[in-house]
């Protein structure tokens, strides 16, 4: 499964200094995406497609969505709820404001749900965005398409049987993220704080940082138990001990670009140093090159 074609379908074809639309989107053909549901505890789901994971709590209160990747999978999104639950999609709790993980806000908005997202987050998809990194413009959301509710910290829904608890971390993957707790479930929802097996794209030009994906991983792992299950914004539903590896992988990629920095080299002795070559077998290989995700990290780093 190529990560590229999950995590942002405008960029297929596009390099870390490629020119690119979000009308790329619409060019994909999702009539091939099939929607994988994976249980994760009980009345907790876990969706795969095209786009973040959704994660998605059930129950006599309804349906609580985490995310919904792009507009042309809402459908198939539906069915594969309705597949596991009988009551209603209630809430849409998006945990950033890219466009593979709200493209399908505007279909749940008009048909009633209640989104709900950092205020961040309706900052930034109210208004024309550009994703510097891919060289992206991404146009202002309609208004069906925007967070009814938003907060500035906390956010906690009594749903389900289940205390659903969402937290704002400062400047990691963007500037709006959200992290989920589900305590009696035991389960957490990263959103894409955590790219789990491959390097993870940080959106400066939203305020992310390698500094502040560091910080939010530390708060996730002070959460997890060794039992704990976490749902990655990509890749496969992951666990405490792996989440432990990305963090480690995270904080010497930036000692390392720190002191590369300090030594005066450019960016092109820096990637021909091939810094983070014992991870890129592991990291390296879906979504962003090493070359790319060090492009990233020096670039953030040395504007500092």
């Amino acid at each position: 499964m190529k990560f590229i074609r999950q995590a942002m379908i405008a960029v297929l074809s596009i390099s870390i200094t490629g020119i690119g639309s979000v009308s790329l989107a619409q060019e994909q053909d999702f009539e091939q995406v099939e929607i994988q549901t994976v249980p994760v505890a009980e009345d907790i789901y876990m969706l795969i497609g095209e786009g973040g994971n959704i994660g998605v709590s059930t129950g006599e209160d309804g349906v609580l969505l985490i995310d919904d990747q792009f507009a042309p999978l809402t459908s198939k999104i539906k069915a594969a709820v309705d597949a596991i639950a009988d009551r209603p999609i209630r809430f849409l709790l998006n945990t950033h404001w890219h466009f593979d993980h709200t493209g399908g806000n505007e279909n749940l908005g008009e048909s009633g749900v209640v989104i709900v997202a950092h205020d961040e987050v309706y900052s930034r998809m109210s208004t024309d965005q550009f994703i510097e990194a891919f060289g992206l413009s991404v146009p202002a959301s309609p208004p069906e398409a925007l967070p009814k509710i938003t907060f500035n910290d906390t956010a906690t829904f009594h749903l389900n049987g289940q205390t659903i608890h969402g937290f704002h971390v400062k400047s990691a993957h963007t500037d709006g993220d959200t992290v989920i707790h589900f305590p009696e479930g035991d389960v957490i929802h990263t959103g894409d704080i955590y790219f789990n097996g491959r390097y993870p794209f940080i959106d400066a030009s939203s305020g992310g940082s390698i500094e502040g994906m560091i910080r939010a991983t530390e708060k996730i792992l002070a959460l997890a138990g060794d039992n704990t299950k976490i749902i990655p914004g990509h890749g496969a539903l992951s666990n405490r001990a792996e989440l432990e590896a990305y963090r480690r992988m995270l904080m010497d990629v930036k000692a390392t670009t720190e002191k590369a920095i300090a030594q005066g080299l450019t960016l092109e002795e820096f990637i021909a140093s091939n810094p983070t070559s014992k991870y890129d077998d592991t990291w390296g290989q879906d979504f962003l090159t090493p070359e790319q995700f060090q492009t990233i990290v020096y670039q953030s780093l040395a504007e500092k």
